[in-house]
């Protein structure tokens, strides 16, 4: 027989009693932000449970885990004899001693198990009082007490061992969610009514209470042991946990069959449905109001309340379920669907559990930039929590899930904050420091190298042609080439020192205490050094360069935003040398940059002002020595400098993106003036020749704009020569090749300039519709000196390979009557240079036109 070891009804036990700060020995802990917040909001949460603040909330889930969970049959053990509206009508309130022992009677006549009767009967209702008191002598019969206050005794004349209290545990929102088994005091110890009616039944099948070898403490049926419920179970925290109490497993809400009391005296029923059962008598007429909200209740459209019996009922099925581990029918039943009692984490481990969530949030948050996928990602785990939660409840496991949901919202949200002001001042995509705190970082080594009389350098950084891999392999490719050169760059510096992007392709590195000036070159040429190695991006090997500019704060005025000037200054310096050199700030280099600052203006200015005018080179034809068409050629007329030739001003119209608009204006002006030579001339057919840049040739609406030109200056197209320079043509071959047979859809003609200069393949250049090659000039110049040297040779190739794929030969620079005579001899068609005309006006070369020169 089971002896319970139980405190005093009066005492309570602690809810919770760990230590929530204690960390393994030895435990390694990053505090990264997304650690630090996990851990301080799941401390936060833990203290909010331990308050009984999220109880409501979590009670509430595990009444919708009840509701969702599967439902069994009705528990075929038992019966309830309701008293029903009807049998009050017809029976009257209270039910007289000769009508209830009239009703057991009839019950007994069928050989229930066990009968219970959840009537306080403390009184006598006479008529029948003799003949009820006979029928409560029986040896199944269980009557009620009641331990409130006052304490309602038993019927009189019933052994305690025939006497169970009624008293149910209600939760402070109202709701039964847990039996009370047994309960204690100095005197007695006393049973509850589905306890009592639970071992009738379970004796007859050979099963007494006993305590469990594991611990005294805890009551063993059959294959249950009864672990009491405690405060800090589940998602409790807050709840009067006196005496032996379990969390009550409901079946479903109707958990047996029914017979009225009215049935059962008219004995309109199957004997069946008593012989060898649990009966339990009880109220269910709503106006005895002897009724108790249940999970159930907050999704009921009607019978929101379960009558008393009734939750009787479902204790006792729960006990005897768990003792037999079966629910009562005779079929298989799979693994899910074993009746068990609820389990739940250990104390101690709870706080991690809450932690372990609040981890996952911040990492998500953490890891994923993007606010949708944040969104979807966060949605999923949530009902993934309660997914697990769910899962767990089903093998009656009871976990709590607000606790750990809220950690995880709260550390995401508060990841999400971080992240926002984090990134006020770090770059998104690396993690450095942007502009405005890399400056501010310089100020504070500026502000301690004064004092301490020491230098600081500043090294900026530019990654060479970043455009391209953007352009070629797309910007996911150019992103992870930035973090992986971030990471080269790490290794290049000390971590005192200071990494900082500030912009797309632009880094700059705050060198601290520098013992001497060549440590910060030293540092350059560890970078340089460093890439070397290829990046592997996207399955391919890329090799990239930095251009860099190293500053110094060598002057006591000096600020940040100085030293990063200068630092700027000296990359761009480095950069005009080309790819993968690194320079140092000098201070005529402020005086260039000022110089090249002004330009900048100046150029902006210029195409407002319209201060750009045309210059024109006649195109000579080699067999009749004969004009036969011009070069536009652009010149700026500077308000200050005079006239200025491309290559003063050219390099900073393609870094600032002018030379778009002053290449449109060049095509529109160029066939403008050929249209008035045309125009002037009549039959007299000359080709304007027009340089492309390769900012106008990668344009995706070219050809439209040429187009557009075309019919906007009524020249006839056939006398439009666009060149290209070879470098541009060769970028992309295929693209080339579509662009250019738009344009020569246009009919104007097509050029190769500078040819010879790069590196054409002879299949792609066979593919290419054009109509003439253009010798670069530096071959034509050295023809003379050489005789039939190293140069003749290449022109003369290039001669023969335009006339194999049936182009025409334009030489640029022809300057003497010899190399006149040379091209002549080699076959070249046309030439053009100093030797025929300079560039000039347009009147001084339509007086040059008019003069019919011949050659």
């Amino acid at each position: 027989m089971f002896s319970p070891k139980l405190p005093s009804i009066l005492s309570r036990i602690p809810i919770l009693n760990s230590n929530h700060n204690s960390l393994p020995p030895g435990a390694k802990i990053f505090f990264a932000p997304g650690f630090v917040a996990s851990l301080a909001i799941a401390l936060v949460v833990v203290i909010l449970q331990q308050w009984g603040s999220l109880q409501p909330l979590e009670l509430r889930i595990f009444d919708l885990l009840v509701r969702l969970q599967p439902s069994q049959k009705l528990d075929p053990r038992l019966l309830i004899v309701t008293i029903t509206e009807a049998d009050l009508k017809t029976q009257g309130w209270p039910l007289s001693d000769e009508i209830l022992a009239e009703t057991l009677t009839q019950l007994q006549q069928h050989q229930p198990h066990v009968i219970g009767i959840d009537l306080y009967r403390d009184l006598a209702h006479p008529p029948g009082t003799e003949k009820l008191i006979r029928q409560l002598q029986a040896e199944n019969i269980v009557a009620i007490t009641n331990l409130g206050v006052p304490r309602i005794p038993s019927p009189p004349n019933i052994p305690p061992e025939r006497i169970g209290f009624n008293d149910v545990p209600v939760d402070p929102d109202g709701v039964i969610r847990r039996q009370l088994l047994f309960a204690s005091t100095d005197e007695e110890t006393l049973f509850s009514l589905s306890l009592q009616l639970a071992l009738f039944y379970l004796k007859t099948q050979g099963i007494e209470a006993q305590n469990y070898s594991g611990n005294s403490n805890y009551m063993q049926l059959g294959n249950g042991v009864f672990i009491p419920l405690k405060a800090g179970n589940g998602g409790y925290t807050a709840i009067d946990d006196q005496g032996y109490q379990i969390l009550l497993n409901y079946r479903q809400p109707q958990i047996a069959e029914t017979l009225s009391i009215g049935e059962v005296l008219a004995g309109q029923f199957n004997p069946s449905l008593v012989r060898d059962r649990v009966v339990l008598i009880g109220a269910t007429a709503p106006s005895l109001k002897d009724s108790f909200l249940t999970p159930y209740s907050a999704a009921a459209s009607h019978d929101v309340m379960m009558p008393g019996v009734f939750v009787h009922a479902q204790m006792v099925s729960n006990i005897m379920s768990v003792a037999l581990n079966d629910f009562g029918f005779n079929q298989r039943q799979n693994f899910w669907q074993s009746p068990r009692l609820f389990w739940f984490l250990p104390l101690g481990l709870e706080p991690l559990w809450i932690w372990g969530w609040a981890i996952i949030g911040g990492i998500i948050t953490w890891q994923i930039r993007h606010p949708v996928k944040q969104a979807i990602t966060l949605s999923i785990v949530l009902m993934g929590l309660f997914a697990i939660g769910y899962g767990l409840f089903i093998f009656k496991g009871w976990l709590p899930l607000i606790a750990p949901g809220l950690a995880f919202i709260l550390t995401s949200i508060s990841v999400i904050a971080y992240k926002q002001v984090y990134y006020l001042s770090h770059d998104s995509l690396t993690r450095l420091p942007n502009r405005s705190t890399f400056l501010h970082r310089i100020e504070g080594e500026i502000y301690r190298s004064r004092w301490q009389n020491r230098l600081c350098g500043v090294l900026f950084l530019n990654v060479d042609r970043f455009k391209v891999i953007n352009d070629s392999l797309g910007h996911q490719a150019g992103d992870q080439l930035l973090v992986d050169l971030v990471h080269r760059l790490k290794t290049c510096v000390r971590t005192s020192d200071v990494i900082a992007r500030l912009s797309a392709d632009e880094f700059a590195i705050l060198i601290e205490n520098l013992r001497q000036p060549q440590n910060a070159i030293w540092v350059a040429e560890r970078i340089q050094q460093a890439l070397i190695l290829p990046f592997f991006l996207q399955g391919q090997e890329v090799f990239r360069t930095m251009s860099i500019g190293i500053a110094l704060n060598d002057s006591t005025d000096m600020s940040a935003e100085d030293l990063l000037r200068n630092a700027n200054t000296a990359m761009y310096q480095a950069r005009s040398q080309g790819t993968g050199s690194y320079q140092v700030f000098e201070q005529k280099m402020n005086v260039d940059g000022k110089q090249h600052l002004q330009l900048e203006t100046d150029l902006r200015l210029a195409l407002q002002r319209q201060e750009f005018v045309l210059y024109y080179q006649p195109l000579i034809s080699l067999k009749t020595g004969k004009v036969i068409g011009l070069e536009a050629l652009i010149r700026w007329e500077h308000p200050q400098r005079d006239l200025l030739f491309p290559n003063e001003f050219m390099s900073v119209a393609k870094e600032t993106g002018l030379i778009i608009p002053m290449g449109q204006w060049v095509i529109r002006e160029a066939c403008h003036q050929l249209k008035e030579i045309q125009d002037r001339f009549g039959d007299l057919e000359l080709i304007m020749g027009v340089n492309l840049s390769g900012r106008q040739f990668s344009q995706p609406d070219l050809v439209e704009q040429i187009h557009d030109i075309i019919l906007e200056s009524g020249i006839d197209p056939r006398y439009l020569r666009l060149e290209i320079c070879e470098s541009v043509v060769m970028k992309d071959v295929d693209e080339t090749i579509a662009l250019l047979q738009q344009l020569k859809a246009l009919n104007v003609r097509l050029s190769i300039d500078d040819f010879g200069t790069g590196f054409s393949s002879l299949s792609s250049l066979n593919r290419f519709p054009i109509d003439t090659l253009k010798i670069d000039r530096s071959f034509i110049s050295q023809m003379e000196a050489e005789g039939e040297g190293e140069n003749f040779g290449i022109v003369q190739t290039i001669i023969t390979l335009a006339h194999v794929l049936k182009l025409a030969v334009i030489a640029e620079g022809v300057e003497t009557a010899k190399q006149v005579e040379q091209l002549r001899t080699l076959g070249s068609e046309f030439a053009q240079g100093y030797y025929f005309l300079r560039p000039v006006p347009a009147d001084i070369v339509i007086a040059f036109i008019e003069s019919e020169p011949c050659w």
